[in-house]
């Protein structure tokens, strides 16, 4: 189709922009996260891209929230204030979806059903990257594959691992934009604060927990043979994970 700007080109998912429009592959869990997008527009959450149905060529259509995403957000988040905005914008989208209710045999990228009595429906994949930014404000979430009924600390403890960060100096300063080494426990305190949180007893638990059912996910998807999990494990993504559990454990101190 005349008019494509290719977003991303992995060799498992193509994501092109055509005009205002996002065209991204459908998986089975599409007419959940369709669902999902129509309800926060009804109750006017801005934040999120609205669904547009399915093209000519089978791929699922979203509006495109214009600004900064992908590897740019890694800078917005290391300001103080593009930290707490970040925060902020979480919990605005976890309050907006509170009241969905998915439809019958909705199916998710990690199972199926729908929210517990204490659970909302988690983004699942809530960090830097997949966030839209105008300056240091954060107004979208893209790449909803992985959002799935969950307690809402699981978004919580997954965005901390990344923007507190759970990483050592080196990659703080060398990959992460920090212009030198970050106060973790102040960042972590600024979020939960930020997201609303009372207290941040068990944060770094539920961080070291979701560090755990991440590589555990990787690691049966790749024996599963599904890809992209596959090509990571073959190119030694578990031992970074577990490398990255492993600094989190012995570094608690910094953080709690």
């Amino acid at each position: 189709m005349s008019g494509e700007e290719v977003m991303q080109d992995g060799a498992h998912r193509r994501v092109v922009r055509i005009g205002d429009t996002v065209h991204r592959p459908v998986q089975p869990w599409t007419p959940t996260i369709h669902a999902l997008l129509s309800h926060l527009e009804k109750v006017g959450f801005a934040g999120a891209p609205r669904p547009l149905g399915i093209d000519d060529k089978g791929r699922e259509v979203l509006t495109c929230i214009e600004g900064e995403s992908g590897p740019r957000g890694w800078a917005k988040v290391v300001d103080g204030q593009g930290l707490r905005n970040f925060a902020l914008l979480l919990r605005d989208y976890h309050d907006a979806c509170e009241g969905f209710s998915p439809p019958p045999g909705a199916t998710w990228a990690m199972g199926a059903g729908s929210p517990g009595a204490d659970e909302v429906v988690c983004h699942g994949d809530f960090g830097p990257w997949n966030v839209v930014w105008q300056g240091d404000r954060p107004v979208g979430i893209i790449d909803w594959d992985f959002a799935r009924p969950a307690p809402r600390l699981h978004d919580v403890a997954y965005a901390l691992e990344y923007v507190a960060p759970f990483r050592d100096d080196a990659e703080c300063l060398r990959w992460l934009r920090h212009p030198a080494p970050p106060d973790r426990r102040l960042r972590l305190e600024h979020f939960c604060g930020a997201y609303g949180l009372d207290s941040t007893v068990g944060v770094v638990d539920a961080v070291i927990a979701g560090q755990r059912a991440n590589a555990d996910l990787v690691r049966r998807l790749a024996e599963q043979g599904h890809e992209p999990q596959a090509t990571w494990a073959a190119d030694g993504l578990l031992t970074e994970l577990d490398r990255r559990i492993a600094w989190s454990k012995a570094h608690r101190h910094l953080v709690e």
